[in-house]
């Protein structure tokens, strides 16, 4: 391939272009804030199952707080009733009178126990609630921070795209100034190494860093300039200028 030595050494400008664009690119990419973010969710995620099992309990606990007033509400209605029956007089046998005094005291000690296992259920009720809102004011805190996080992203991101799409614009440019097939053969090579054009500077490649043997390099001399030169190390393209000492 041939092509003007000029077109050839705007390949390097290409190439810087590039270079910068793919710095742009893993700047993106590697932003710590997306960790920081992705850390963040994640743990929102963990906090946001404990909320539920939290909840879910309180809620259990409720509804067992519920029927154990509502049994203690029955005990404390059969004892009253019972009393009623004992103050009036209305029973005068004494077998009678014994059974419903000791029934009396049944009920008593009934309520009494029943009384405990609500007060026992209220505490547990109170921790599940406690729980509930420290995970729910954990998990709030934390979004918060994610949300600042996420707007740091944002404004990074925005100045990285304002910077790619004004080095895009300066890669047309140079682009337009290289022949297609030139242009072809560097972009099937950047695909291949990253880097698809480097400067022969003296007698060394500056794309794989590798110096060339003295039969490439009298080779190289020997060529036209519009020979379109490859490293025979890296199959870059090779790019002579004043620098190359030819």
């Amino acid at each position: 391939m041939k092509a003007a030595p000029a077109a050839q050494k705007r390949l390097l400008d290409l190439a810087e272009l590039d270079s910068a664009l793919d710095r742009l690119a893993h700047r993106r990419r590697t932003l710590p804030e997306l960790a920081q973010i992705d850390e963040l969710s994640a743990r929102i995620a963990r906090i946001a199952t404990q909320v539920i099992a939290a909840e879910t309990e309180s809620g259990d606990l409720a509804r067992e707080q519920t029927k154990a007033e509502a049994d203690v509400d029955s005990v404390r209605s059969r004892a009253t009733r019972d009393q009623k029956r004992l103050d009036s007089g209305q029973v005068s046998s004494p077998k009678d009178l014994a059974s419903l005094q000791s029934e009396i005291a049944s009920l008593s000690r009934r309520q009494s126990d029943l009384e405990e296992v609500v007060l026992e259920i209220m505490e547990r009720r109170e921790t599940a609630d406690a729980q509930v809102s420290r995970l729910v004011a954990e998990r709030d805190e934390l979004a918060g921070t994610r949300g600042t996080a996420e707007d740091r992203r944002n404004a990074v991101f925005a100045e990285i795209d304002k910077e790619k799409g004004e080095v895009q614009a300066r890669r047309e440019e140079v682009a337009a100034d290289i022949p297609a097939d030139l242009l072809a053969l560097y972009g099937k090579l950047r695909e291949q190494f990253g880097v698809g054009a480097a400067m022969l500077q003296g007698a060394r490649c500056q794309g794989c860093r590798t110096s060339l043997s003295i039969a490439e390099i009298n080779r190289i001399r020997a060529a036209s300039q519009e020979e379109v030169i490859r490293c025979e190390e890296c199959r870059r393209i090779l790019v002579r200028t004043a620098e190359s000492g030819l």
